[in-house]
């Protein structure tokens, strides 16, 4: 259970700060406004690292285990001796509206590469980095290395004998390649040294930090890869059936994802191979994190599972999860983590237990409570449990604003909203984050747009869409005295203030 506290949904690339997006060195400057807002809580997207051929996608990460290299802060690597000031003058420094993730690559990884030039790779803090995530890092050095050399064409268009993770082959090429391998082990050091300071500042301004497990991983993913045995696939290393969701609120088709399946069952055992690959998943968010949100916990109940062939979600069948007896396995990995289940969409009785059974928090959201009758569960008054979380809307939804204005939005939805907000609707950002300030619900999340009180067209993603979605940002201004003192009324006012006490702990 969580202390009653109030949290922002902000990702980190819509932060403010120059060279095409928000970093690390912007996150730690978020910190102060927190403490300041009275906020105990920063949930973000995930940080892995992003494609280009996937709209730069924070759920299409082509690792679950390394650090998004766009995250990476310049100036904090000159404030930590790997650069110069200098360094940084050939780079303009606006700050625009959207995210350019293009921008910010053309920046970011020939300051790395320059870094790395000037590093002494024998440091016993590098070398000890190494050893410690050597379980997931060699693979994943070999996987971008190979990337390059082969064009940056999917894993299966490899000759066979790196497609098929051949051993022999893969001595051969890590001692030819032994530079370009150690460079992409300096970048992951070089992004966890940073995130550690921000867990560092974090603490002392009392603010947790909330991550987020995409339940799947990317299909051209070092992940895939190197643990091929893991998943459901054929002996050309294509998927055999790949994730998503039926219809449902998001898209009448539903939503077809393309990831893999997992194989959960070998030879009529569990897989011990990909139960250690989500322990040490789990393990290295343990390190980042102090509470995170599984994507799709439903998942690991009851699955959809799509034929590859299949060009929509329609057409699937559910299949089981490992459940319950999974997690128990994961406790030595999960640790001190604070699991948040994300219980959205087709639920059953049965994944309701298994999230019970787990002791896992659920969500509640807002956006899904009106037009539908007194018994929505998503209504604040039915609240059963305080251990749950509430979000105005997440980064799937429309903001506040967006969704009182949409002409889709139907009018005793609107109607409900305004009677149970007591409202004419002149400010439903406001009455979205007082019913979510005001519920039960342990921890109530608002998304920054809804603070501000933006609309649609400062929505972070549409489900179900490809373009267009991750770009927002938001501008320094915004994170004003005046924000932060409307923030700390309404924390304070619903019992939602960090305790000065449990900042000192921190």
């Amino acid at each position: 259970m969580l202390q009653r506290k109030a949290g922002i949904l902000l990702h980190i690339t819509s932060l403010p700060g120059a060279y095409g997006n928000g970093d690390i060195g912007s996150a730690v400057s978020l910190m102060s406004f927190l403490n300041k807002a009275g906020i105990g809580c920063w949930q973000f997207l995930p940080t892995g690292p992003v494609s280009e051929a996937f709209s730069y996608s924070p759920y299409m990460g082509y690792s679950a285990l390394a650090g998004n290299l766009l995250l990476i802060s310049p100036a904090m690597m000159v404030a930590d001796g790997f650069l110069q000031e200098s360094d940084l003058l050939p780079f303009k420094t606006a700050t625009p509206y959207v995210a350019d993730f293009n921008y910010s690559k053309k920046v970011r990884l020939p300051l790395i590469k320059k870094a790395f030039q000037q590093f002494d790779t024998q440091h016993p803090d590098f070398k000890d980095y190494c050893e410690d995530h050597y379980s997931w890092l060699d693979d994943y050095a070999l996987f971008v290395v190979l990337k390059e050399k082969f064009k940056y064409q999917s894993w299966l268009t490899w000759p066979r004998k790196f497609r098929t993770y051949n051993n022999n082959a893969l001595i051969s090429f890590s001692k030819e390649y032994d530079e370009q391998l150690l460079l992409v082990k300096f970048e992951q050091f070089l992004f966890f040294s940073q995130w550690q300071q921000l867990r560092d500042v974090a603490k002392e301004n009392g603010v947790l930090l909330f991550g987020d497990i995409p339940i799947y991983v990317g299909h051209d993913s070092a992940d895939v890869w190197a643990n091929q045995t893991c998943f459901d696939l054929d002996d050309t290393g294509e998927p055999l059936l790949v994730a998503g969701v039926p219809p449902d609120y998001f898209s009448k088709t539903g939503q077809r994802w393309g990831n893999p399946l997992y194989r959960w069952q070998q030879k009529g055992r569990k897989n011990k191979k990909l139960y250690q690959w989500w322990q040490d998943r789990f393990s290295q968010v343990r390190e980042m994190v102090d509470l995170v949100r599984i994507d799709h916990f439903r998942g690991f109940e009851a699955y959809w599972a799509i034929d590859n062939g299949e060009e929509t979600a329609i057409n699937g069948t559910w299949l089981p999860g490992p459940g319950a007896g999974f997690f128990k396995e994961m406790e030595k990995g999960i640790g001190h983590l604070k699991i948040i289940a994300e219980d959205l969409g087709v639920i059953t009785r049965e994944v309701e237990k298994l999230r019970d059974d787990c002791g896992f928090a659920g969500m509640k959201i807002l956006q899904f409570a009106f037009g539908s009758g007194a018994d929505n569960i998503y209504l604040p008054q039915n609240y059963q449990t305080t251990h749950s979380v509430v979000y105005c809307g997440t980064h799937d939804n429309d903001t506040a604003v967006g969704w009182f204005l949409d002409p889709n939005t139907s009018e005793k939805a609107r109607e409900d909203f305004q009677r149970l907000a007591n409202t004419d609707g002149s400010s439903p950002h406001r009455d979205f984050n007082r019913l979510a300030l005001s519920s039960i619900a342990e921890l109530a999340i608002i998304a920054m747009q809804d603070v501000l009180g933006f609309g649609t067209d400062c929505r972070m993603n549409t489900p179900g869409t490809v373009g267009n979605n991750w770009l927002w940002r938001c501008d320094e201004q915004y994170f004003s005295e005046d924000v932060a003192g409307y923030l700390l009324r309404e924390v304070t006012f619903y019992n939602r203030l960090v305790p000065k006490e449990e900042k000192s702990k921190h």
